[in-house]
């Protein structure tokens, strides 16, 4: 029964949201704008996790600096502008495809290309060589083996 138990817990468990009752605001449309834009802000200390989610205190106070944005009247791209100026574009869990970033977006499917261009020439070229273990007999030679295969 204790087992099943367990069982049960795991099943029904949700991750848990590092966000404290005193952070949430009084207006529910506005904490609904503050979760949407926390969950697109990385955590500047646990890499590849959304401040909302995470328990570092640099992301506590990414998430209340947030919440003031939104109480000063910002809107939710006023307060991605201000986040990324102070902390610069490795905040967002999703960067920007403009500028210098397009590069970064580019060169992993561009290197795919390039790798199996040169994987598909390196093959024809193999094709097309020729044998390396079939050499081409001089007349004396084919006179020779002649005699040694007739005895």
């Amino acid at each position: 029964m204790k087992r099943l138990f367990v069982v049960l817990a795991l099943l029904v468990a949700q991750p848990s949201l590092a966000v404290t009752p005193d952070e949430i605001l009084d207006d529910p449309e506005l904490e609904a704008r503050a979760r949407d834009i926390s969950k697109g802000l990385r955590c500047l200390v646990c890499r590849n996790e959304n401040i909302d989610e995470s328990n570092a205190e640099l992301a506590a106070d990414l998430r209340v600096l947030v919440r003031e944005r939104l109480l000063e009247g910002d809107s939710n791209d006023e307060v991605l502008d201000y986040v990324v100026g102070r902390y610069g574009e490795y905040v967002l869990l999703k960067p920007t495809t403009q500028g210098a970033n397009l590069i970064l977006w580019i060169a992993g499917p561009a290197m795919l290309l390039l790798a199996a261009g040169g994987g598909l020439a390196y093959v024809r070229r193999r094709g097309q060589a020729p044998d390396a273990g079939a050499t081409v007999l001089s007349a004396e030679e084919e006179a020779r083996l002649k005699d040694i295969l007739d005895d």
